[in-house]
């Protein structure tokens, strides 16, 4: 599916081409902080990079442009810096606990451009529409916590959404190196519309040596949101008309 739209989302970015000068093409990364919401669980934010592959079309006058991206952005969030009381009474700090989700990430989307007043780069903000395929995730590590107290997500498929959408949004800055050769900076806020996971309530019986007895599971509805600074590379592919 992803590669289908893939095909689909460049063939829209480099349909402007054809009345402009060329196309872009390159790739960029940078860190991520995930965060999500859990009811009856304080979040801490996932911190995890990405990495992109884009292409996007080039415009005679640049001040806009179609673009077509995919990649790897992980989604998830953590629990940080908590500290425990020891047997012998000392306080020691837990290690962290993240929660992962590997997502491969499409998006289809137009730039808005604006030269900079005695320079040759240009600022822009962008919008674009987000699917993402969740092909793997890290819950199994906390599968033997879950088995003596079920408080944590469970990889479970049908628990698990694999498809989710949402929206890129966000802005950035080109500079060039050279004719052929520029760099980006960029940073964009990346809503989830659609839940990563969704659990039912559920009662559930729990005998371990810290709790006997029913424990009450609320629903559990987690929705992802992802801030993203990102640098990149940018190539020029360029198109000469001959008479």
């Amino acid at each position: 599916m992803l590669k289908k739209l893939w095909t689909i989302g460049l063939l829209a970015a480099l349909a402007g081409t054809a009345y402009g000068q060329g196309s872009i093409f390159g790739f960029k990364g940078g860190p991520t902080i995930g965060l999500q919401q859990w009811e009856s669980f304080e979040r801490d934010p996932l911190f995890r990079y990405h990495g992109i592959l884009f292409v996007e079309s080039l415009p005679e006058d640049n001040s806009y442009a179609l673009f077509a991206q995919i990649g790897y952005n992980p989604k998830g969030s953590a629990i940080r810096s908590r500290n425990a009381f020891g047997i012998s009474g000392d306080i020691f700090r837990l290690p962290t606990q993240a929660f992962i989700f590997h997502n491969a990430s499409l998006t289809v989307g137009a730039k808005q451009k604006f030269k900079k007043s005695g320079a040759e780069g240009r600022t822009y903000y962008m919008f674009g529409l987000r699917l993402d395929y969740t092909f793997d995730t890290n819950l199994d590590e906390y599968e033997e916590v879950n088995q003596s107290y079920p408080i944590y997500p469970i990889n479970d498929k049908q628990l698990i959404r694999e498809i989710n959408y949402g929206l890129a949004l966000g802005g950035g800055i080109e500079f060039p190196f050279s004719e052929f050769v520029g760099g980006m900076l960029e940073f964009t806020v990346n809503p989830d519309f659609s839940l990563q996971y969704q659990q039912p309530k559920a009662e559930v019986y729990v005998n371990n040596s810290f709790y006997m007895g029913n424990l009450s599971i609320p629903e559990r509805n987690i929705r992802n949101l992802t801030f993203e600074l990102t640098l990149g590379l940018r190539f020029l592919r360029k198109v000469i008309y001959v008479d």
